[in-house]
């Protein structure tokens, strides 16, 4: 074994192995992960593709070839931080670490809780209950947490104890939401347009294809708005909208791009399913360099970066923390 790709991972994420020599025939090479046998995917000589098994602890965990001599390698796994969610899009972390996610649940359905807060200690609180299909959430310039209904096409701020107010409304199938340096609220409708929010009203701001899932924001450190569109498509694209609207496709050849984002560095990270690969893919934006797969997960949906390091991925139902680092 002489490497092991990407070196992030949860479960359900297909991490490869390479070596040489690998024996496959009669009988193919049991993999321990974590020392917990791994299915394999696909196997040759020289690599193996293996699926990260349910129910490890997390954290640095060893990868090896049982009863096969060599070098244990290592990736970094997701703990599970949140299970019994809904999410649609990424999850929002604030100032101190506290993680906020979502159950959307199905349109027009009202749960008793929309909204929940993970703090730092894996603790898990009710947040908010007055919000039907709470869809994406964004921290805004005041330090307030924002929430889409895309049930009611409308955005709302949430105030510390809970409570909510509409500061949009009318926004159509309101998904993704970010906000600009100077604190300009945009809006994505999924069916096909972003919107600008100014003083509460929402004006066109730019024209992309529809999705049949949700738009996914996020503002770059080159102040361009960044977007995801998934389709029914074969390929999707990364839009990449100017401040005057101008729409550009960014990279083309995505499966089915969804939650986004950039790390301190100010390189963009968009999950997403590309030639076979699920989990997370990090692109420079001098488009130096072909996107890399840097974790490897199952379906997920969103991610968000944490202020005081590490981060944390979304799939439907369940948000895993990275501790610390980033990939």
């Amino acid at each position: 074994m002489s490497a092991v790709r990407p070196l992030w991972a949860v479960e359900g994420g297909r991490v490869v192995i390479e070596g040489t020599g690998f024996e496959v025939d009669p009988f193919l090479p049991r993999v321990l992960i974590g020392g917990v046998p791994a299915r394999l995917a696909t196997a040759s000589s020289t690599q193996l593709a293996a699926i990260v098994p349910s129910g490890l602890e997390g954290g640095h965990t060893p990868v090896r070839l049982e009863n096969i001599p060599g070098e244990t390698a290592y990736v970094e796994i997701g703990s599970p931080l949140a299970t019994g969610l809904h999410q649609v899009d990424s999850p929002a972390i604030d100032r101190t670490g506290n993680v906020y996610v979502t159950f959307s649940g199905s349109r027009g359905q009202q749960g008793p809780v929309a909204i929940f807060v993970v703090r730092p200690d894996g603790s898990r609180e009710p947040f908010v209950s007055d919000l039907a299909n709470p869809t994406s959430l964004a921290f805004g310039p005041d330090g307030a947490l924002y929430a889409s209904s895309r049930f009611e096409g409308s955005v709302h701020r949430v105030a510390q104890d809970g409570s909510t107010k509409v500061v949009a409304s009318d926004l159509g199938v309101a998904c993704g939401i970010a906000f600009a340096e100077d604190g300009t609220l945009y809006v994505g409708d999924r069916s096909g347009s972003i919107l600008r929010v100014r003083e509460g009203r929402a004006t066109a701001f730019a024209s992309i294809p529809p999705s049949v899932a949700a738009f996914h924001l996020a503002f770059g450190p080159d102040k361009w708005l960044y977007v995801t569109a998934p389709t029914l498509g074969s390929r999707d694209s990364v839009y990449r909208v100017s401040p005057d609207g101008e729409v550009h496709v960014f990279f083309e050849g995505f499966g089915r791009p969804q939650g986004l984002g950039f790390d301190a560095r100010g390189d963009l990270y968009v999950v997403d399913a590309l030639a076979g690969g699920s989990g997370v893919y990090r692109l420079r934006l001098d488009q130096s360099s072909q996107p890399e797969q840097v974790v490897a997960g199952g379906e997920l949906i969103g991610l968000a970066f944490d202020p005081p390091g590490g981060f944390v991925l979304a799939s439907t139902d369940t948000v895993y923390r990275f501790a610390a680092g980033r990939p």
